[in-house]
């Protein structure tokens, strides 16, 4: 059996992700409470390091809050879309200019939506290369190194119980421990969840809101969330750590633009999604606005937008409350 460099066959990236986020917690979840929702503030530009005169879009932010993944076409690209990063020093640094992820993640075909494990060793990721079931699919990288963004090993496809012959995409990975509720203490399993959006038939229409929460391996079907799905386009989740808000980019009535961001909380995780709300004007213009993404500590939301003001295309905004 061939092996990568680091002595892990690409084939056991599963079960190493549900290795790394299947585990014993024997602490409470201290976690944020769903009724801390505030204002955000008005959005800033990311600048030059990040955005370009092409397109830059579907951001996501490391836990230390260090590292920004995001896709773009910008020159250097491998494919239409590739996946890039930024880094910078710290929380008080400016971000440095961004790098291509290279061959070992992007190929000649697109790669959006980059979801980091909290542990920064898995990257989920969507992309229409060969080798998947169709459209846009999502994908499992792995390293071992959380720094190293060289040490990615070859992507493998979460498989059919996932995705279809539709359009798979937008994964946002809880990982279990934070949707344990605060009040138990006792050892338990708990495992973790993979939102995402697809066209998959028997939604109510377009790209809609799914969820998978499978014990023991990404078997699926993933599940619709209908609280989340309009029969309008619904896409690109992002899920606040303990599960109980969420963040969706949709184009359903009450849209301001070509798309809005749409929020929805929720008492607790064995609860539906309240419905959704228009994040307002501030944040949701006459423009696009898509591909949102929260911080760790959901004090921060990235996302994609068209606004005028940019650097040319879609460009990275930022938001804080």
């Amino acid at each position: 059996m061939k092996r990568d460099s680091c002595g892990i066959h690409p084939a056991t990236l599963i079960p190493i992700a549900f290795g790394l986020a299947l585990f014993f917690v024997t602490e409470p979840f201290r976690g944020l409470e769903a009724s801390r929702v505030s204002e955000w503030s008005e959005p800033e530009n990311l600048g030059p390091a990040v955005n370009s005169a092409f397109e830059d879009l579907a951001p996501h932010l490391s836990r230390d809050g260090l590292a920004l993944y995001f896709a773009s076409t910008r020159p250097d690209s491998l494919g239409g879309e590739d996946l890039w990063v930024s880094r910078r020093a710290s929380r008080h640094h400016p971000w440095g200019a961004a790098t291509n992820l290279g061959p070992a993640i992007n190929t000649a075909a697109n790669e959006r939506s980059p979801a980091l494990s909290r542990n920064r060793r898995l990257l989920f990721f969507a992309t229409d290369r060969p080798g998947g079931s169709g459209g846009f699919d999502i994908w499992l990288s792995w390293r071992a190194d959380p720094n190293d963004d060289d040490g990615w090993q070859p992507p493998v496809n979460l498989g059919t119980g996932i995705n279809t012959a539709a359009t798979d995409a937008g994964p946002s990975f809880l990982e279990g421990d934070d949707l344990r509720p605060a009040h138990r203490r006792r050892w338990r399993t708990v495992i973790p969840q993979l939102y995402m959006s697809s066209n998959r038939p028997g939604g109510p229409g377009g790209l809609d809101i799914y969820l998978a929460s499978v014990p023991g391996g990404w078997a699926g079907p993933p599940t619709l969330v209908g609280e989340l799905s309009s029969p309008q386009a619904d896409l690109t989740p992002t899920v606040r750590r303990d599960g109980l808000e969420i963040i969706i980019a949709s184009g359903r009535p009450g849209t301001i633009g070509a798309f809005d961001l749409w929020q929805s909380v929720r008492r607790s995780v064995h609860e539906p999604w309240s419905t959704p709300t228009n994040l307002g004007r501030l944040v949701s213009t006459d423009s696009l606005e898509v591909f949102p993404s929260l911080s760790f500590d959901a004090k921060t939301l990235l996302f994609q937008s068209t606004r005028p003001g940019g650097f040319g295309g879609s460009d990275l905004y930022i938001s804080t409350r």
